[in-house]
């Protein structure tokens, strides 16, 4: 076992990542000795699939303001949002555009020169600001430019797959690791850690998520004790491309695209005529799936039924202006011009509103780990996220964690007691990679993953959960006799996968257990059997706490200090 130390310790290299590190980076400039952690290449971090945009106002002479936003993301949330988080998430959201332009990033602009603004569902006003169709992409590299102009020490720790976080005292210790180049275990330590893993969308089998985003960060916080909150909440984007649920991004709707069912009709006339195309996520959604169970819908495969997405009457130029990676992305994945016909698409798992539990300044409840992006829950987006506000969480979240933590490593010490636990992890991937099991880990994820798809869906039943969480916890008795084919230590994907869905059964039996639980509907979560939202018994955000025999559920309240909870109507 090699034993690396550092600094800080940031784990996950997407947007929340990068930002992290360079406002470490400019804190100390440039001197603090920072650890960047992940399992992939940098650039080949999730956020790079953002397309559509960073919401913020920067219209105020127009009519926009940090009031609205306010008022929208909250009402979007389904009033499950922290309020006191909102507030000041829309505050500080126009100095990462304003930071990201002087960085070099190449917004996409407006004929009189200044940054262009697309609507996006659910907002009030054009908010999100973008980058044609490569927003993520284009942050992420400009971010990375800016970091290396400003850091003298900064280790990359690319194709670096993290087994566990490794907790000593009350504080974190340092990450167990496989270098997967080398072949070798390793032990990564630092005086306080960043988590920025992301989300776990491929607990899903239909999903926008890269194969990668397995809900690693996630389950090694719940398994080092840190509580997960709201998992329950899962957001389902409207649009997934039939039938690889590549996201067909919001944008496409913002620019004008409508939705039509197979009578042609703009079916979310009927649902929230005010907004239509636009309005919230988990509105287009469900009405979606309305749509088709009452057989409006396109006959798909592998009971794939879908929607039209038509952008035939924005026009070529536009499209190639705007929209041009959505082209390319159809062309190439089922043939189809959406310049002249419609694009197949249908409610696709998306996003988790849950997340490790975190303050407002993304610091858990361990002294020196915080958390930031898709893998946190500061409570912004409460039971339903607003498009747009994710990308801006990351970059918000991630300066300010970023500055957090360098301020707490430039007053502490690096304890030099190697923890024994890193031997004891050793032990247990050394008896996983020998282990003679009967099952294969391969089925038991591809099982899951169906499983959710049937029983966590756009609609749920306490029946279809009940049934769900029992599958869940009988593949993770048969998870226990699991075996591996590769023995080796080099680029070992079968152990990867294998650790990878460890850590997906655990956070699927968190937000069934928490859907479960919720005997209400809200946002994301809409159960058939309760199909009310309920503020008076679950106006509240669950925690999940490990324990050996599964999750322990609690719950907080929420920060209702600006607005008190009205029917959402669009």
């Amino acid at each position: 076992m090699e034993v690396y130390n550092h600094d800080l310790v940031i784990l996950g290299s997407g947007l929340a990542g990068l930002r992290a590190a360079l406002e470490a980076s400019q804190q100390s400039k440039g001197e603090l000795d920072i650890a960047l952690v992940s399992k992939l290449q940098l650039m080949r971090a999730h956020s790079v699939a953002a397309e559509g945009g960073t919401a913020a106002v920067m219209r105020q002479d127009e009519g926009d303001n940090y009031e609205l936003h306010a008022w929208d993301t909250v009402k979007g949330s389904d009033f499950l949002a922290d309020q006191n988080v909102v507030e000041f998430f829309v505050n500080e959201m126009p100095r990462e555009i304003l930071h990201l332009d002087h960085w070099g990033i190449p917004w996409s602009r407006r004929e009189d020169g200044r940054i262009a603004q697309r609507p996006f569902g659910g907002h009030t006003y054009p908010r999100a600001v973008f980058a044609a169709d490569k927003t993520g992409l284009l942050e992420m590299q400009t971010l990375y430019d800016t970091l290396m102009k400003h850091t003298n020490k900064l280790n990359r720790y690319d194709e670096v797959f993290v087994t566990s976080i490794l907790i000593e005292d009350g504080k974190f210790e340092g990450l167990t690791a496989l270098d997967m180049i080398n072949g070798k275990y390793v032990l990564i330590r630092g005086k306080a850690l960043i988590l920025a893993t992301g989300g776990a969308g491929q607990i899903f089998g239909f999903t926008t998520y890269s194969e990668t985003v397995t809900g690693d960060g996630l389950a090694m916080a719940y398994r080092a004790g840190l509580p997960l909150k709201d998992m329950e909440f899962v957001q389902f984007h409207p649009t997934g491309l039939i039938p690889s649920g590549i996201l067909m991004t919001e944008a496409c709707r913002g620019e004008g695209g409508y939705l039509l069912n197979n009578k042609g009709e703009r079916f979310m006339e009927k649902y929230a005529a005010g907004a239509m195309e636009l309005a919230p996520r988990d509105m287009v959604s469900r009405s979606e799936m309305t749509e088709i169970e009452a057989g409006r819908g396109f006959a798909g495969p592998e009971g794939l039924d879908y929607m039209h997405l038509d952008l035939r009457h924005l026009g070529r130029d536009k499209i190639l202006e705007r929209l041009p990676l959505i082209r390319e992305v159809t062309m190439k994945h089922i043939g189809l011009d959406p310049i002249e016909k419609p694009i197949p698409i249908r409610a696709v798992a998306h996003y988790s509103m849950g997340g490790v539990h975190t303050d407002i300044k993304g610091h858990t409840p361990l002294e020196n780990v915080w958390a930031a992006g898709e893998v946190a829950c500061v409570s912004l987006h409460g039971a339903n996220r607003l498009g747009a506000n994710s990308t801006a969480e990351c970059l918000v979240w991630g300066r300010v964690t970023g500055g957090e933590a360098a301020r707490y490593c430039a007053a502490n010490s690096l304890d030099k007691k190697i923890s024994i636990q890193a031997e004891q992890e050793w032990g247990k991937m050394e008896a996983l990679i020998s282990s003679m099991g009967k099952e294969d880990h391969y089925k038991i994820r591809k099982e899951l993953r169906k499983t959710l798809d049937k029983n966590m869906g756009v609609f749920r039943t306490g029946q279809e959960m009940q049934t769900g969480l029992d599958k869940i916890r009988k593949l993770k008795e048969r998870y226990k006799h699991i075996s591996l084919k590769d023995k080796g230590l080099r680029y070992n994907t079968d152990l990867i996968r294998a650790v990878e869905t460890g850590f997906m059964l655990d956070v699927a039996e968190v937000a069934t257990l928490g859907g479960l639980t919720r005997t209400e509907s809200r946002g994301g979560h809409a159960r058939r059997d309760f199909a009310a939202r309920d503020d008076e018994n679950w106006l509240k955000h669950t925690m999940a706490h490990y324990t050996e025999e599964g999750p322990r559920l609690d719950y907080i309240p929420v920060d209702i200090s600006m607005w008190k909870p009205v029917e959402r109507k669009y």
